[in-house]
């Protein structure tokens, strides 16, 4: 005669899926805001020296891992994905070589307008397309708003760009969302509950630093110019708004990006180590593909390491040109996260 066991308290205790993943990323979000809050400069200069490279290795090696060995019928998806990325971004970083023997802020607005105008039509494209893919979806709205924003983007070319340098760091934490959903749906509520600290921490920095002094010109700890800095956050375009609070917003988004990107999407999203090629799409098709992926993993992380170097030695102009580029990761988390709807 048998006898069955009485579960032992510790066994029957239930546990909460995702209990410590959220609190991870409430706990990142939290330093985030703190060190932001409390040293914005520093702390914007720091993050981009040290995550700003790794963060796109890790971005590039989680899509490898996502695409599909072959295009099939996405094929057409891919091509104009692609052809934006490109286009684009090379565009954009022409921008500054294209006006400089303007005169007037007119003349550079439309310039501007133009890049912006093509920018949201890619996207409507790229939104429509992939609606007449499974799962389909009615994407009959897409047009109307993309004139809409057109509109928008004529009365104001620059409030476009602006609106990407803060919305660009919250696409990640979107993405972790879907990975979520794919991967660990389990957490995903618990998570969803984390991430509405985001808006509560800015609302916290706002009410700390909305009333702040401007920025020194340079930074009392690293010497570096501020001037640049200060610029991205769009203080120049939000006039009435605290530039101190602005930085602080930025760097704050960025260090929460960077934090997903090279944490937390790994943790959950990759199906194995980095360098376990066996894990990609592609890799998988043939030796040649194989080697193919492999120097383009290690041309990334020869990036990565350029980057520091030349951080390290000119901060500023490496910023510069950095930024001037890194419209090309803006860009391709469009269709990338466009396909994981």
């Amino acid at each position: 005669m048998s006898v069955a066991t009485l579960p032992t308290p510790a066994a029957s205790r239930l546990r909460t899926p995702g209990l410590a993943f959220a609190a991870g990323f409430v706990a990142l979000a939290v330093g985030a805001a703190a060190l932001s809050g409390a040293l914005p400069v520093p702390v914007a200069i720091a993050t981009v020296f040290l995550f700003a490279g790794p963060h796109n290795w890790f971005e590039a090696r989680y899509a490898l891992g996502r695409l599909p060995a072959r295009a099939g019928k996405l094929r057409g998806f891919f091509l104009v994905s692609l052809t934006g990325v490109v286009g684009l971004t090379a565009t954009y970083a022409a921008i500054p070589w294209l006006t400089e023997s303007y005169t007037t802020p007119a003349e550079v607005g439309t310039v501007y307008a133009v890049w912006n105008t093509a920018f949201v039509f890619w996207v409507a494209t790229l939104v429509w397309m992939r609606s007449r893919t499974n799962p389909r979806f009615d994407a009959g709205w897409v047009w109307p708003t993309a004139c809409l924003a057109c509109a928008g983007v004529w009365l104001s070319p620059i409030a476009l760009n602006v609106a990407l340098v803060y919305v660009h760091p919250l696409m990640a934490l979107w993405l972790l969302d879907r990975e979520l959903t794919r991967s660990r749906p389990a957490w995903r509520p618990l998570y969803r509950a984390a991430a509405a600290c985001v808006p509560v921490l800015l609302g916290l920095l706002w009410w700390h630093l909305s009333d702040a002094p401007d920025l020194p010109g340079r930074d009392q700890l690293t010497g570096i110019n501020t001037v640049a800095i200060v610029q991205h956050s769009g203080a120049w375009f939000l006039d009435g708004v605290s530039a101190h609070f602005l930085v602080a917003a930025h760097t704050f988004l960025e260090f929460v990006h960077y934090g997903v990107w090279v944490v937390l999407i790994p943790l959950v999203g990759m199906r194995g180590l980095p360098w376990e090629l066996h894990t990609i799409p592609a890799a998988r098709r043939s030796d040649s593909w194989r080697r193919g992926v492999s120097l383009v993993l290690l041309f990334g992380l020869g990036i990565v390491l350029v980057l520091w170097v030349c951080f390290g030695l000119d901060y500023d102009t490496t910023r510069r040109v950095y930024f001037s580029f890194a419209m090309l990761h803006v860009l391709a988390e469009v269709p990338f996260l466009l396909r994981m709807v």
